[in-house]
Order: C-alpha cells, then sequence, then structure tokens
C-alpha cells in the first residue's frame, strides 16, 4: 500500500491567476501626464535632516536586562553610581534589571531649541527584553562631536519575551523599541538660505524633469532665466529672486509638473512579484516555457524475520520513488504593445506562473524585445 503523494508542480497555471497575482504600477488605461507637486520632486539643498547618536542605559526591566557576561554594562552602572556619590566595584554589581543601549534620532534641518523629536532604542548587549524599561537621560550628538538633543523617557517595544521552565514565548522585536517625542533638542542647526543662490536638488536625477522643473518655475515667477537646471540633478534659483526665503519656497512647492520617469520592470524572486511601470513596451517577439513536474512518493516496507527464527527484529523503513517529468512548453508569438493592458494581456496568453514569470521578462529583455529596466531584488 503506498503512502499519499506529494508533489512539486510548475506546470503553466491559467492566465487568470497571472493577473491578479501579478500588480501593476499604473491602472490598465491609457497614461495620462503626471502632474507632481515639486515638493514630491525636489530638496532644498542645505535644508536636509542629520543623525544624532547616543550611548546609555535602559533601566526598570524585569529580569530582562544584560547578563553579568557583559562588561560595558556594570562598568557603566558603576560609573553612573559614581557621579551621584556611590562608589562600587563593577565586580560587584550583579543586575539583571539594566541594559546598555544605542540611542538614534534624526533632527529636521532648522529645528529650533525645545522641539521634540522621536528616538529608537536598540539593545547593545545580551538583553532578552527592553519591555517596561525607562531610558535615563542620554544625550545625542552629531558627527561634529556637538551635542544637539537629550533623549529620556518609557520605552516602547510593542512586543514582549517571556521565558519559563525551558519554555519560550516571543512576539515581534523585544530587544529595540521607540519612544516618541523622547528626545528635547538643545542646539539648532542653522542654515542661512539667502546667502546664496537656491539649489534644488532632484530626488530622482532626470535630464526631462530637471529641464521642466526651471521652465514651471520661470512661467509661475514670471522670470526669464530666473532658474536653470545646472545639471541631470539640480537645478538653481538666482539670488535676485530670492527676497524672503520661506515666501519663495511656499511658491515654490506648489507648483505642479509633467514629471517624467523611466519604464521599469520589478521583480522579486523571493515573494514571486512583478511590478511594471506604465511605459513599459513589449516587442515582437517568440516565446516558449516548458513546465517542470517533479513526483515524490515513499513506499512502507516491513522487514521480519522468519517464522521459525530464534533471533531477529521487525523493523519498517520507506521505499523512495522519485520521478521528473518536463512538459513541452506551447510556443507562443508576442506582439508588440504599446500600453501596459495589452502587456498584460499578451503575457497572460502564455499562461505562466508569476514565477515562471520572472524567468521570461529576463529572457525578453537579454533577447532586446523588453523596453525597459529590468530590476530584480
Amino acid at each position: 500500500m503506498r503512502a499519499s503523494r506529494s508533489s512539486i508542480d510548475r506546470t503553466s497555471r491559467p492566465a487568470a491567476a497571472l493577473l491578479c497575482a501579478v500588480a501593476f504600477a499604473a491602472p490598465l488605461f491609457p497614461a495620462r501626464a503626471a502632474q507632481v507637486r515639486l515638493k514630491d520632486l525636489v530638496e532644498v539643498q542645505g535644508l536636509r535632516g542629520n543623525e544624532l547618536f547616543g550611548y546609555g542605559l535602559v533601566v526598570g526591566l524585569a529580569g530582562t536586562g544584560d547578563t553579568e557576561q557583559t562588561g560595558f554594562t556594570a562598568q557603566t552602572l558603576a560609573g553612573m553610581l559614581g557621579r551621584f556619590g556611590t562608589r562600587l566595584d563593577r565586580k560587584d554589581i550583579h543586575v539583571r534589571n539594566v541594559a546598555a543601549v544605542m540611542v538614534t534620532a534624526r533632527i529636521a534641518a532648522q529645528a529650533r531649541p525645545g522641539t521634540r523629536i522621536d528616538v529608537s532604542v536598540s539593545s547593545l548587549g545580551n538583553a532578552r527584553s527592553l519591555s517596561g524599561g525607562v531610558l535615563l537621560s542620554t544625550p545625542l550628538q552629531g558627527p561634529d562631536g556637538e551635542i544637539y538633543a537629550v533623549a529620556q523617557g518609557s520605552v516602547q517595544t510593542g512586543g514582549f519575551d517571556a521565558e519559563s521552565s525551558g519554555s519560550v514565548s516571543r512576539k515581534n522585536h523585544p530587544t529595540a523599541g521607540r519612544i516618541p517625542t523622547g528626545a528635547t533638542i538643545e542646539r539648532e542647526v542653522k542654515v542661512d538660505l539667502g546667502a546664496s543662490a537656491l539649489v534644488l536638488q532632484l530626488r530622482r536625477p532626470d535630464a526631462t524633469n530637471a529641464s521642466r522643473i526651471a521652465a514651471g518655475i520661470n512661467a509661475a515667477l514670471g522670470s526669464t532665466g530666473g532658474a536653470r537646471a545646472l545639471d541631470v540633478a539640480a537645478v538653481e534659483v538666482k539670488s535676485d529672486l530670492i527676497k524672503d526665503p520661506v515666501e519663495l519656497l511656499a511658491k515654490l512647492e506648489a507648483i505642479e509638473i509633467d514629471s517624467d520617469v523611466r519604464a521599469r520592470v520589478v521583480v522579486s524572486e523571493r515573494t514571486g512579484t512583478v511590478v511594471a511601470g506604465e511605459r513599459v513596451r513589449l516587442r515582437p517577439a517568440l516565446v516558449a516555457h516548458g513546465g517542470l513536474t517533479v513526483n515524490v512518493s515513499q513506499t512502507p516496507l516491513v522487514s521480519q524475520p522468519g517464522a521459525f527464527a530464534r533471533t531477529g527484529n521487525t523493523v519498517a523503513t520507506n521505499a523512495a520513488d522519485i520521478s521528473a517529468t518536463e512538459l513541452p512548453g506551447k510556443p507562443v508569438a508576442v506582439p508588440a504593445t504599446t500600453t501596459v493592458d495589452e502587456l498584460v494581456r499578451a503575457l497572460g496568453t502564455l499562461g505562466a506562473t508569476p514565477r515562471d514569470l520572472i524567468a521570461i521578462l529576463q529572457a525578453l529583455q537579454a533577447a532586446g524585445a523588453l523596453d525597459a529596466e529590468l530590476e530584480v531584488m
């Protein structure tokens, strides 16, 4: 008697399954010019955030902190207690409710002293969980070594780690958490916008968009040559137009530009996801994609001694039977396409699964039949 058979099947599925499983970035109707605000396309040179970091202690943990093997935690705790007049040797500290952590935050450009920002807290030692802990006052410094903020507050992890009698229950990632509005800015990051020309940096460098941005600014401000594209990644606004930098930025951010994007197909081999943009085009091509079926079955076998044997044991084993069959693929002539809708229909005629579609798209690009940039994640 044969056991239940398990199979791994990669044969073609109906085209409807492909249309449901493949996600496309654009709706299936003729493309229109995309009006995008300048605020979403560019950043002002000099107006950027800065990363802050610091080293601190989280206390109040329920026995889930660093162990004695983490020497720097005990050393830090001994040094902190020494500043309060309590002298202890680090070897005399045996606690499990303290954890050494790194604290990180991002300070926005031109943030004023007194503004509160969120911070992230991550364990440095072998603590099991930071849930329920309180971060002690931790100075946060920038890359230049200056202190810009001070963080303190209760850590929120969104998870837990419980252990009892060898059993462990864990949810999410309890050794990292956040403190909403947990840091207060103490030093201002100064940026003088009126000192020179205003430079707008494109988040995605593109020559077409840079030219359209410069033309849109000149049209909105009523100037000729007041803005010009320095290169594919930056647009300069002349200093004679900058009377009030904040008012000028407010006007520039509201300008809408016909944004142009590259034709791109993004595929993920891990999840079988395929995302195509609206400008993806196919040239005429002939595609044949075969299927592969692998069947694995097991047959139980029992070996036992003879009827009058004095020695021997009954032994049960399994005999594996593996077979592989490659099914011939049906050649399909894929016509040239002009829209995403036609692209979906053309690839749908192949009846391929999303994972098969990834291999087909890679082969189409290698053959020069796919007019798009293929990005494999």
